[in-house]
């Protein structure tokens, strides 16, 4: 008996149900399926974001800040939605049918927007606009085919998100050392197929959506993913499957309620008398911080179920150790906070930067450089900086500190720095192209200024994100209880929701504060007729403003618990990058 349990994994089971059996379940051919599911989605969602603003624009004929929030609203609504995904994988579907469904979602959109941009009754007729003629924008129809499709495709992308790299994951037993050594190895290979998934988006993907049509492009992202589900599905007899452990989000609006409705009763005078029944070892001890969470621990009459011994009704008390869970979790969203004007100038490079390209002289020898592929130079620099921060800065870091990088903390700081920077240097290039611009003529379709002059915007910005996306992965992670890694992932992922939503609320206010009746203003219908550099400059002083407030709130911070730190190099290649989307 013992040399047939020694065959199972011990907290996975195969597909009937029944603990999982090492030999025929898990391992690398299971999880090299899994893989095809994600680099499908990076291939879809990539390739429809970095490229739809000269879509909006050229041909359903919409202002450049309409075009522009449609894209960032797409984005955020995609990664907002991860929240949904995992809250449904974790209580209910299970990760297996929450990637089989989600990614049948995400073909299906796919499949619609290659139909909405093949047909010509769902767009406006062609026209060349200029001074003395206006464009007819989309119609309600026309667009709300569109917003269908793309919602469809984000609705899908957050049930991914959610649950692919997790699901990859549990085909290998952390407890057993030749499994975690091939874990090790997934992850690596799992960042590899994300980024050939980005970099085939922005370039191949980019470059047939300009030549050959964007329906082709499309078409191909949803038989693609459509091939890669009956991939997935062919594996279902020898997936590992972990059972739904429920979602902590239940568990956060636990304490909440229960600490509303004690609200008038008064904390015992010793932390002793608060509720506790977590085993000793996994007890987290009292703070004094956010006190008005303990009275969730008040044990008062009506708390018990009746006729149960020692269950406690879970709306109604709460343990000391689950109030100071909560109490972790809510330590973050200073931080969390602070880190969201970053995924809103990041939002800037998939949306107005590429319309700047779109006006700019893009040709090298005969070829015509599509203006959504100058994200590739976003990409490599993000590459280039992992590879620098490995193997130069971490070395003398270590030589010269006696430590193995930066912290969490300095890693975030330094992110919004060159984020920062990088719009500094947008508004300054964003100038040079409007003086071009106005010496050639607004109306000018191709102005006589290099593309390449808005490399240096997308180089920090994209370096930017090496250091912040890796500090806030690891300082989420490490921060938060053990119980609720999946949550503080989500919220991780949150601030890049609400940094694409930030940027729709900051183009419509600029819009309307700065705008007129003729579609002027900093953000003008036509970008050659604006002032996107005074926008550029705004989120420039947003950044340092936000930047002394991060300051503020690092310092005011106490590490819970802390650990190890989660470095760049673990993780691109090793357990953080389980929660890379």
């Amino acid at each position: 008996m013992e040399g047939k349990m020694s065959w199972t994994v011990a907290d996975a089971v195969d597909y009937k149900g029944f603990p999982a059996d090492r030999s025929k379940t898990g391992g690398w051919v299971p999880a090299a399926l899994i893989l095809g599911i994600e680099i499908c989605e990076r291939l879809s969602t990539m390739g429809i974001a970095v490229n739809l603003v000269t879509y909006l624009v050229g041909v359903m004929h919409l202002p450049s800040s309409t075009s522009a929030n449609v894209v960032t609203d797409f984005m955020g609504t995609s990664f907002l939605l991860c929240l949904l995904g995992g809250f449904l994988a974790d209580s209910f579907l299970g990760r297996y049918k929450t990637i089989a469904i989600f990614a049948a979602i995400q073909t299906l959109g796919t499949g619609a927007l290659a139909i909405a941009t093949k047909l010509p009754q769902l767009r406006p007729p062609p026209c060349h606009a200029s001074a003395s003629h206006t464009c007819k924008p989309a119609n309600g129809f026309q667009m709300g085919i569109l917003y269908v499709a793309l919602y469809l495709i984000a609705l899908g992308t957050g049930g991914l998100k959610s649950s692919v790299s997790g699901f990859g994951t549990d085909q290998f037993d952390d407890k057993d050392e030749k499994e975690k050594a091939q874990m090790t190895y997934f992850f690596n290979r799992f960042f590899f197929f994300i980024s050939t998934g980005t970099l085939t988006a922005v370039t191949v993907l980019v470059y047939l959506q300009d030549e050959v049509g964007r329906s082709w492009s499309y078409g191909i992202c949803s038989v693609s993913m459509f091939v890669a589900i009956l991939i997935f599905l062919s594996g279902t007899k020898r997936y590992r499957y972990k059972k739904s452990i429920g979602s902590p989000i239940v568990q956060i609006f636990q304490v909440i309620v229960a600490a509303i409705n004690k609200r008038k009763m008064e904390l015992p005078y010793s932390v002793e008398l608060l509720y506790e029944d977590t085993p000793e070892a996994q007890r987290i001890h009292h703070t004094d911080q956010f006190q008005f969470l303990d009275k969730a621990a008040i044990v008062a009459e009506g708390d018990f179920e009746r006729n149960v011994v020692s269950a406690p009704n879970p709306w109604k008390l709460c343990s000391v150790t689950k109030v100071e869970e909560v109490k972790m979790m809510v330590g973050l969203l200073p931080v969390w906070a602070t880190t969201i004007i970053f995924w809103t100038t990041y939002a800037q490079m998939i949306t107005f930067s590429v319309e700047q390209a779109s006006t700019m002289e893009r040709s090298i020898g005969g070829f015509l450089i599509p203006a959504g592929s100058l994200t590739v130079f976003f990409v490599a620099a993000i590459l280039i900086t992992l590879a620098v921060y490995d193997r130069l800065i971490m070395p003398l870091w270590k030589k010269l500190k006696g430590k193995r990088g930066f912290t969490n903390l300095q890693r975030i700081a330094i992110g919004l720095v060159l984020s920062t920077l990088g719009m500094a240097v947008a508004a300054l290039a964003e100038k040079k192209r409007l003086a071009v611009a106005r010496t050639v003529g607004a109306t000018t379709t191709t102005l006589p200024i290099s593309v390449f002059m808005l490399i240096p915007q997308f180089f920090l910005v994209g370096a930017g994100e090496a250091f912040i996306y890796t500090g806030q992965l690891d300082f989420f992670i490490t921060q938060s209880p053990k119980g609720m890694k999946t949550m503080s992932t989500g919220l991780f992922l949150t601030t890049l929701s609400l940094g694409f939503f930030v940027s729709s609320f900051l183009v419509s206010v600029v819009k309307k504060v700065t705008g007129s009746n003729d579609g002027q203003g900093w953000l003008a219908d036509n970008i050659n007729h604006g002032r996107l550099d005074c926008f550029y400059g705004l989120l420039a002083v947003l950044g340092v403003i936000n930047f002394v407030l991060y300051l503020v709130f690092a310092v005011w911070y106490k590490p819970k618990n802390p650990k190890p730190a989660l470095q760049m190099e673990t993780i691109v290649n090793g357990s953080s990058a389980e929660n890379k989307c």
